[in-house]
């Protein structure tokens, strides 16, 4: 079951697209937007991170800080910020354990791949609760950003 508004949202580490490693509690003290993809270099996943990309003023505005977690290696990763121009961390978890402890492993996905994120975003406030948390059934579909904004405003 995916975490809920009110949940302790658990901490992990990941390795970005510069192989360094990016802890969640790390980011104590700031509001934490993290957006969960299925894959890189897809269509719907590329406009879910370029929405983030072209509004990060406003979130780093609003003391947050956006990540992507996905399940691609961390040289996939740096090769899709690279092309996309990404100005915030994508973070690999290619062994699955962070998508499964926020209840976005998606067990079936297209072409046969299997054990993916769901498309997924929370946002997660300076104490570490999450204050926002849209999984969604479809991963054609898009997170609503506008709530997102709302939440971060509200904080």
């Amino acid at each position: 079951m995916a975490l809920q508004k009110g949940d302790k949202a658990p901490n992990f580490t990941l390795f970005n697209s510069d192989k360094q490693a990016v802890s969640l509690s790390d980011l104590a003290g700031k509001n934490v937007i993290i957006h969960f993809f299925p894959a890189a270099f897809t269509g719907v996943c590329t406009e879910q991170l370029c929405n983030m990309r072209d509004n990060i003023n406003y979130y780093t505005n609003l003391n947050a800080t956006v990540l992507g977690i996905s399940v691609d290696s961390p040289f996939t990763l740096g090769k899709f910020k690279a092309e996309q121009n990404y100005n915030f961390d994508l973070l690999s978890d290619f062994n699955k354990n962070t998508i499964k402890d926020f209840g976005v492993y998606r067990e079936n996905f297209v072409f046969g791949m299997n054990g993916v994120a769901n498309r997924a975003a929370f946002v997660i406030d300076k104490e570490g609760v999450v204050q926002h948390a849209e999984v969604l059934d479809n991963p054609g579909n898009l997170p609503d950003f506008s709530a997102i904004k709302s939440t971060l405003e509200g904080l």
